[in-house]
């Protein structure tokens, strides 16, 4: 199997063109310190995403003590998840021009500060910005991270590596409600919620001088010029979509619809610029080359999508039946989902070393195992004896959650690693903008269904679960169908791993 990427990364730095120097950033071979280094990203790129999910928890208590109105403190959880979309791929694309250690530890240290100004926010206005330009922090930190694994590990220590990294993606995604439970619970008071912020701080700071010590110093990436055409077209493109999604409780879905086409619209003018500019060989922000020409790159963001729209709003759906319907405290809730996150960290770590012996195929088990622990546990919770809770769902989420380990760390590894190391921050900025997008619709659709069915069954809270978790299922299902046609293609030779132009490729034949 040939990896063009892979060849790539083999390649010392002094042997690549690149930017001013003639460099471009490799993979240190044999570094002593790559392992360590791995441990201070993971811990960094947790912490960012565990605050999408971690504050909701604490909204009731933000709006009673800073006397917000629903919409306002809406903006607390929607406004970081929207400027963490919008950051990706740019940030992705500055950490390849300009260096991704630097880029990381920049970003990092900017999170800590705005974790800092978020936990002392006098007002809803201070807090709503704190979190924008935390969001924006996170956005940036967040592609350095699948970047830095690209130029660190090689082979089967890639797989490993990606394997972590997937656990941490799915774990930090499940834990937010019991973490944000759990410090709700230690931190009494009217300022508990101060405490879902200030807990970055210690974090981030250690993590922040670990990465110092510990990332590795390469010459960065060819720098060009920043394709700010492209920026401005995908930042509006994003912003379109994202944003009926994210005010969709403030009924954004009704009176701004009107932006799903727009922004699909100016998408598409996103893609055909950034062809043009490719094809003058010029500095895209995106090389389309990247879905047309590297293996599994279009089918892995498109699998990611998908599966992130039913992964991440079965979440929010699960609290609200466990809170509001069966009267559990926000820890309790937490709690109940805890098997699913305990199943996900322990398939994720072996997925990731075995992704190289079985390929698609363990993606594909992987995705029917979720849909049987999800499904049943929706069916349970649905039709099951009328006494049933989050215990009797125990194993049906722990099944569901080894299935998630075993779709999300090796559809990442899947999906970057034939990505030329040069383009690993932009290829990894882009997957995790799908992973955004996909979690909006998620989290605006689900919940949304959620409250639907119990405004038209007086209140049936059984139905509501059912029906809510049966859909994110479906698009389960969806990402399950892209799994097999990529496996089937495989099997037929129609997916050879052919040798092929790389993206960014004839950069370096003209430099």
């Amino acid at each position: 199997m040939t990896r063009q990427g892979v060849g790539l990364d083999r390649a010392g730095p002094e042997t690549q063109a690149g930017g001013p120097t003639g460099l471009v950033e490799g993979a240190p071979v044999n570094d002593p310190n790559r392992w360590r280094a791995l441990w201070v990203t993971l811990v960094a790129g947790f912490m960012i995403l565990l605050d999408v999910t971690i504050v909701a928890v604490a909204l009731p208590s933000m709006q009673r003590e800073l006397d917000a109105s629903a919409a306002s403190v809406q903006w607390v959880v929607s406004g970081y998840a929207l400027a963490f979309a919008l950051t990706l791929v740019t940030a992705g694309r500055l950490g390849d021009a300009y260096g991704r250690r630097r880029v990381f530890l920049i970003a990092l240290a900017a999170f800590v500060v705005c974790s800092a100004a978020a936990g002392a926010a006098p007002t809803i206005a201070w807090l709503v910005v704190a979190r924008l330009a935390q969001g924006v922090a996170a956005g940036s930190l967040a592609p350095q991270n699948s970047a830095l694994i690209q130029q660190m590990f090689q082979d089967a220590e890639r797989g490993r590596a990606f394997g972590m990294f997937g656990a941490t993606v799915g774990v930090s995604s499940a834990v937010g409600p019991v973490v944000g439970g759990l410090i709700l619970s230690l931190a009494d008071g009217a300022d508990g919620w101060r405490w879902i912020f200030y807990v970055n701080v210690p974090v981030g700071l250690l993590a922040l001088l670990l990465g110092v010590r510990l990332l590795p110093r390469l010459a960065p990436g060819r720098r060009g010029g920043l394709d700010l055409t492209g920026v401005a077209l995908l930042g509006l493109g994003i912003l379109a979509v994202m944003l009926p999604l994210v005010l969709a409780e403030a009924g954004g879905l009704g009176r701004l619809w009107w932006l799903f086409p727009a922004g699909l619209l100016v998408l598409a003018g996103f893609v055909r610029w950034e062809r043009r500019v490719a094809a003058r060989d010029g500095d895209p922000l995106l090389d389309p080359r990247l879905l047309t020409e590297t293996r599994g790159y279009a089918t892995g963001a498109g699998l990611a999508a998908l599966y992130f729209v039913g992964f991440s709003g079965v979440w929010l759906v699960f609290a609200l039946f466990f809170q509001n319907g069966l009267g559990y405290s926000p820890l309790r809730s937490g709690l109940a989902v805890t098997p699913f996150a305990v199943g996900s960290a322990t398939a994720a770590a072996v997925a990731g070393r075995l992704v190289g012996r079985f390929g698609r195929s363990l993606t594909v088990w992987g995705l029917v195992a979720v849909m049987a622990g999800l499904g049943g546990t929706a069916l349970l919770l649905w039709l099951g004896p009328a006494g049933a809770s989050a215990w009797q769902a125990a194993p049906l989420l722990f099944l569901g959650g080894l299935g998630s380990g075993c779709v999300i760390s090796p559809n990442v590894t899947m999906t970057l690693r034939e990505v030329p190391v040069r383009m690993a921050g932009a290829a990894g900025g882009a997957l995790q903008t799908g992973q955004r997008l996909g979690g909006a619709v998620g989290t605006a659709a689900l919940p949304g269904l959620f409250y639907l069915v119990l405004s038209g069954t007086h209140e049936d809270y059984r139905a509501a679960i059912g029906l809510s978790v049966g859909s994110g299922v479906v698009f389960l299902l969806c990402a399950l169908a892209v799994a097999v046609a990529d496996r089937r293609r495989d099997r037929s030779g129609g997916g050879a791993r052919t040798p092929q132009r790389s993206p960014g490729h004839s950069h370096a034949a003209h430099r």
